[in-house]
């Protein structure tokens, strides 16, 4: 089997593990319903207590487990390439940490409590207050380190303002919730903010899907992929813009859920090989798959005790961030 074979093999293993993983979300939870009987109110018509459930509160959060997974694998992939560093992910850009400062704001002035939709909305505001300040610190011809240091710089800034907001909370419920919001989670989300941050995300993938053929260009440097006809400044701009359109929508909608932009890729690398083009497809469904089983995980671990979506990947993801540590090291010696 060569080479194009094995890379169509796994992008069908992993679509067929998407698939399985969506489908298991749509029918774990506290209600024990079994999976025919999932799947027939799901598709039934009837406005009985099963079919509420799965419309209401199974589909929107299977949805937004692939959307947001998909966004994460695929944003990390295109990050990784375009800046050339191998622990790179969208919360380099420091668009996670704003989208999570814009909603800490929207919960500590009350917002959120007046306007349903304030908190995604003031997320996706600073998502884009974000992606405008790297932008312009990094300027229109900003080398790859210029935009790694300007994001760093902001969410330097977006966590510290995050832990003023905090410190200064005269109530210890919005305290609270803060903290909860900030850990990521799918539960209680309806078919609202699907179709929120649905667009975001689309126009996000879009971006950064039609990054393939420059990002295989710049392995081989920049000086070389300008000479190719690749217009480093489009680069940066799609990079840029489209991880924060997309991972500015999924922070609004789920709070912040850390390292499966830095894992998925990763792992799949090896997979793929070393074309950076191949492995934005594959990431989006390792991300999408990684996500899904996570929030699947959640529900089965901790039922009754609400475990939050991002500890989990973050317990996951924190050890292979030590192990990738201890191998960069190991490489350098």
């Amino acid at each position: 089997m060569n080479a194009d074979h094995r890379y169509h093999l796994l992008i069908a293993l992993l679509a067929a593990l998407t698939l399985v993983l969506f489908l298991l979300s749509l029918t774990v939870g506290p209600a024990a319903v079994g999976f025919a009987d999932s799947m027939a109110a799901l598709f039934s018509g009837k406005a009985d207590g099963v079919a509420l459930i799965m419309r209401e509160i199974r589909l929107p959060r299977a949805i937004l487990g692939l959307m947001i997974g998909a966004t994460l694998g695929l944003s990390g992939a295109v990050l990784q390439g375009y800046l050339r560093n191998p622990l790179a992910e969208p919360g380099l850009l420091g668009i996670s940490a704003s989208a999570s400062l814009g909603a800490v704001l929207a919960i500590y002035t009350g917002l959120s409590a007046a306007f349903l939709l304030a908190l995604p909305l003031a997320a996706l505001a600073g998502a884009v207050a974000a992606v405008l300040v790297v932008q312009a610190l990094a300027g229109a011809r900003g080398s790859a380190l210029i935009v790694i240091l300007a994001g760093i710089a902001v969410t330097s800034f977006a966590g510290a303002m995050t832990s003023l907001a905090l410190n200064l909370s005269p109530n210890p419920f919005a305290a609270l919730e803060i903290m909860f919001w900030m850990l990521g989670s799918l539960t209680d989300r309806s078919m609202t903010h699907v179709w929120l941050s649905a667009p975001f995300m689309l126009i996000g993938w879009i971006m950064l899907g039609s990054l393939g053929r420059a990002l295989d260009a710049l392995t081989l440097g920049s000086e070389t992929a300008a000479s190719m006809g690749i217009e480093l400044r489009r680069v940066q701009f799609l990079a840029v813009f489209g991880t924060a359109a997309s991972v500015g929508a999924a922070t609004a909608v789920a709070g912040a859920i850390g390292f499966v932009g830095l894992v998925v890729p990763h792992i799949l690398r090896v997979l793929v090989g070393a074309r950076p083009s191949r492995l934005l497809p594959a990431s989006a469904l390792g991300g999408a798959s990684m996500v899904l089983g996570a929030d699947t995980l959640v529900r089965i671990i901790a039922p009754e005790r609400d475990l939050k979506l991002g500890v989990l990947t973050a317990i996951v993801g924190a050890p292979f961030f030590l192990w990738l540590v201890f191998r960069t090291r190991r490489s350098l010696m």
